[in-house]
């Protein structure tokens, strides 16, 4: 059965003894895999619908045999997208509960001080939602991601933003806190814009803002006094929402282009005047019996799951953890895996080993498999928000030909 624990309780010296007993039944009936999500903080809502998400999994998985005719344990931590309870979660996931494998941390900031964690402790760590060009790269052979590099993404959404819209100027506001966030309106579409022709009006003057800040005004005021074509929002969606209400309140209609965080139905419902174009490898209304049938299940759980929006739809990274954890089990089926205490060591590489030679997983816009780089080679799409829901405008491949 999946266990979600706390930050505060997983620190208790009961749960600890708990979990003893756990194990010693574990190591014979059940195989367990780990989770970190955020189901605190300031992307709750990612990490809550990832939880519901994998105990979906779990359920579908033990309903239909398990694994090796062993029950799957899906044992999931809270990290409040905190780099260091991230890394701690890892540590307590690999030593105190034996996991095989561990999907996430969500967060590139998380990735960044996680991943060296997982080379050191050797087990394999993959992000849901991480994409900071060369956060896995930095820390091989044991961390992947199965999300697409933003600056891939970038180069085929910015060319598509550029002539939709007829956009030769654009200004960049930002989450400064936010690792991917900072990296997508510093470093990433400033780049990609030069290529494109397209100035940046406030290059040397950044306009940023922090995670929860509820006021914005003043950062918009100065946004709407530069007149850009557009505007460039380096930030996840939750944090956009508060930008385009005030870009609506001041009646800047201009159209918005971001990366993936900004992939949700919820912030189409903000301003729907304002168009938005963002790179995503899943969204709710795209089209396929693969990513129909993942909906339909899904959808109907997040709403009666406490603490989400009565009108949530899934998310690309609910479709990326359960991708992810679906390729645990494949592995784990295809070699045989036990779980077993003394077997960790030898079972951990042979999950590592899957992943590193993964061919044509069928994941839910296509097949998957990693770069040298570990991160996921997949197709993705551009889309834009019209009337309240995503549409594809172009699609592409994120390692040419082999999509």
């Amino acid at each position: 059965m999946i266990r979600t624990r706390t930050r505060m309780l997983v620190a208790l010296a009961a749960a600890a003894t708990l979990l003893t007993g756990t194990q010693a039944v574990r190591a014979a009936d059940q195989i367990a895999f780990g989770a970190i999500v955020p189901s605190s903080g300031p992307f709750a809502e990612w990490g809550r619908s990832n939880t519901t998400t994998l105990k979906m999994l779990e359920q579908q998985i033990n309903d239909a045999g398990g694994i090796n005719n062993k029950k799957l344990e899906i044992v999931i931590y809270d990290d409040g997208a905190k780099p260091a309870e991230s890394a701690n979660a890892l540590r307590k996931l690999a030593s105190d509960d034996k996991v095989l494998a561990v999907a996430g941390p969500l967060t590139s900031s998380s990735c960044e001080v996680t991943f060296p964690v997982a080379n050191e402790m050797k087990i394999v760590a993959t992000s849901q939602a991480s994409s900071k060009p060369g956060v896995a790269k930095a820390n091989r052979p044991w961390a992947f991601r199965n999300t697409v590099d933003e600056g891939i993404l970038a180069k085929t959404s910015v060319p598509y933003f550029k002539k939709t819209f007829n956009v030769k100027s654009v200004a960049v506001i930002y989450d400064a806190k936010d690792a991917v966030s900072t990296a997508i309106a510093t470093k990433i579409m400033p780049k990609v814009f030069a290529a494109a022709d397209i100035k940046v009006l406030n290059e040397n003057d950044l306009i940023s803002f922090n995670t929860g800040e509820l006021d914005v005004s003043a950062q918009v005021t100065k946004l709407k006094s530069l007149n850009p074509d557009g505007v460039v929002i380096g930030a996840d969606y939750s944090q956009a929402i508060t930008v385009i209400r005030e870009m609506k309140r001041q009646g800047m209609i201009k159209p918005v282009i971001g990366g993936t965080p900004l992939i949700s139905s919820a912030i189409l419902k903000a301003a729907p005047e304002i168009p938005i174009v963002a790179p995503a490898t899943f969204y709710a209304t795209m089209r396929g019996p693969k990513a129909e049938k993942f909906v339909a299940e899904l959808q109907p759980l997040l709403r009666k799951t406490s603490g989400l929006p009565a009108d949530i739809e899934p998310s690309m990274y609910d479709a990326n953890i359960y991708e992810i954890v679906s390729m645990f089990i494949a592995a784990a089926k295809q070699d045989g895996l036990t779980g077993k205490p003394q077997e960790l060591e030898t079972e951990r590489s042979k999950i590592r080993d899957y992943l590193t030679n993964l061919h044509d997983f069928e994941g839910f816009s296509g097949t998957i498999r990693f770069s040298a780089d570990g991160d996921a080679i997949k197709t993705f799409f551009i889309v834009q928000g019209q009337n309240g829901a995503w549409v594809t405008k172009e699609s592409g491949c994120s390692a040419e030909g082999a999509c």
